[in-house]
């Protein structure tokens, strides 16, 4: 405990990393206040009587908004819209030549892209508002006071611009706090629904529904899965490089052994956002027409845990082909006087990367659907389905990442500053990007 209050004091002694916190919390706190903000001409004790049985995959979303999607708040949208943006971007990177330019002009291009991917969450978000109106505040009863004209227009604008002024927010955490901005309001979401998701677990359990050793056991089993997910973030392999020796004046440089740390999985979390929001597409377009949504709305069903899963494995390959780019990397090493033992150099080089990468990426994917599809499984045994959503899938995922990455940055300006590291031995490794060490001593 006394290595604890010495470690706080020393994250509040460095100026920079304190105003960051202090920031990133100003932003959160904000961003929590304005999910509790309900649209204009919405009766909320009428939509909170109609939302009182809501689960599946409106319970879902509604989770990552942190409860603003039920509340039908000014951001019940939440970052949902952004991150569907960025996917057809990306997409549009793969295929589009000019979108393949922008994305090799460096600093300048990414601005654009990213400028354009602003533009896009606008047009999507405009396209999804009607939909959400529809589906999730006019069909409760008593729900909107008058849906004439202008509430219609009003009630699309203020959805618009909840949801990019959730996107500003997390920028300006990305830019000026902790990092991760779009990851840590989503787990921000996800953090708000956990106590209420424990407290209804635990009284169910109380209440005779198994009783308090199953309840014991569940946390158990949480505990293993959540260890599993920490060794899925932090998997690597490590690739040898070896530097060729350089003589310069009196000194010597190179002639040592580096590594390339190729992860398990490269992709991070963004697979499972990127497949959630593929599957929140029918749902919400079936959902404008009054239906249910079909297999698309039984989230702990086969059909849509089948599908989830494969699009997970095929977005994960398909990420890790954007993130990790072995020219590249080849590139850099024979820039540098580095080779890997027994690989030529160049060409070689780079085929040896990829052939590591698919080999390491194969199991890394199927893991990350297995754990994404592991709430399904715990529904199938009687857990209650906000609290089954703690036991894997994206919310799990997304909590134990940003948790490691956000501890990563704070530990990162702790030795820095000379200070002791979070740990006692060891450091805590995040989702940073694959990147080689090309310094040579």
């Amino acid at each position: 405990m006394k290595r604890f209050f010495e470690t706080l004091r020393n994250i509040w002694a460095i100026e920079e990393l304190r105003q960051r916190i202090l920031l990133t919390l100003g932003l959160v706190l904000i961003y929590r206040l304005g999910s509790y903000v309900v649209l204009p001409g919405v009766n909320p004790d009428a939509l909170a009587a109609g939302n009182a049985n809501s689960g599946g995959l409106v319970g879902l979303i509604n989770m990552f908004a942190g409860g603003a999607f039920s509340r039908a708040s000014v951001f019940g949208l939440g970052i949902m819209p952004y991150i569907t943006a960025s996917i057809i971007v990306q997409l549009l990177g793969m295929a589009v030549p000019y979108f393949q330019k922008m994305q090799r002009e460096g600093e300048s291009g990414r601005k654009k892209i990213n400028q354009i991917t602003r533009l896009l969450t606008i047009g999507v978000t405009a396209v999804q508002a009607p939909g959400y109106l529809v589906s999730q505040v006019l069909s409760k009863q008593g729900a909107v006071l008058d849906n004439n004209t202008f509430w219609w227009a009003q009630s699309i604008l203020i959805l618009v611009t909840g949801t990019m002024f959730v996107m500003w927010l997390g920028e300006r955490i990305t830019d000026k706090g902790l990092g991760n901005g779009i990851s840590l309001i989503i787990m921000i979401g996800i953090i708000a629904r956990l106590p209420f998701a424990f407290t209804a677990e635990i009284q169910s359990r109380l209440s005779g529904n198994g009783g308090l050793i199953i309840f014991l056991i569940e946390l158990v089993v949480l505990l293993l899965v959540i260890v599993g997910c920490i060794l899925l973030v932090q998997g690597t392999r490590r690739i040898p490089v070896q530097f060729a020796k350089k003589i310069v004046g009196n000194k010597q440089y190179g002639g040592v052994r580096q590594y390339i740390p190729l992860k398990v999985n490269a992709a991070g979390v963004m697979p499972i956002i990127f497949a959630q929001a593929i599957m929140f597409i029918p749902a919400a377009i079936v959902g404008f027409g009054g239906n249910n949504g079909g297999i698309f709305s039984e989230r702990y069903g086969f059909w849509y845990n089948l599908i989830f899963a494969v699009l997970i494995i095929a977005f994960t390959y398909f990420y890790t082909a954007i993130m990790v780019n072995p020219n590249q990397l080849a590139d850099e090493m024979k820039r540098n006087g580095g080779f890997i033992p027994g690989v030529k150099p160049g060409k070689k080089t780079a085929e040896f990367i990829d052939l590591v990468m698919s080999r390491i990426t194969l199991p890394g994917s199927i893991f990350l659907a297995l754990v994404a599809v592991m709430p399904a499984f715990a529904r199938l045994i009687g857990i209650n389905s906000d609290f089954a959503d703690f036991f894997g899938g994206t919310s799990l995922l997304i909590l134990v990442g940003v948790v490691l990455d956000t501890l990563q940055q704070i530990e990162t300006y702790l030795l820095n500053r000379h200070y002791d590291g979070l740990m006692k031995s060891g450091r805590i490794k995040g989702r940073s990007q694959n990147a080689m060490m090309v310094q040579q001593g």
